[in-house]
């Protein structure tokens, strides 16, 4: 058996213990639920920076696809031109000159 002041010792000791054990479990749930919190705006912000790069990417696809579209008419545009330098080019072989002679300058000398 023990001994009354045994057991008087270890009844002062466990309101002592509780009171630890329940102040631990109170800062454990506060801390618990500012984590939560802050996570939970971690995703948030996260989610409108996704929105926001998505938003981005098409914004920059289409930016290529409308140069792509100039650079596609640029060509069409040119393209008479770059058939009608070829032809003259071949008529000026054909027939013994070209475009790119200089002419020779006569000097006083």
């Amino acid at each position: 058996m023990s001994s009354p002041a045994s057991e008087e010792a270890t009844e002062k000791s466990l309101p002592a213990e509780a009171i630890d054990v329940e102040r631990i479990r109170s800062s454990i749930a506060r801390l618990t639920s500012n984590s939560t919190d802050e996570l939970e705006k971690l995703m948030a912000e996260l989610e409108r920076m996704q929105e926001f790069l998505k938003s981005e990417t098409g914004r920059v696809q289409r930016e290529i696809a409308n140069v792509l579209d100039g650079i596609g008419i640029i060509i069409q545009a040119i393209a008479p031109w770059k058939t009608a330098g070829l032809s003259s080019a071949q008529n000026s072989r054909a027939n013994g000159t070209t475009t790119l002679q200089k002419p020779i300058r006569k000097t006083g000398f």
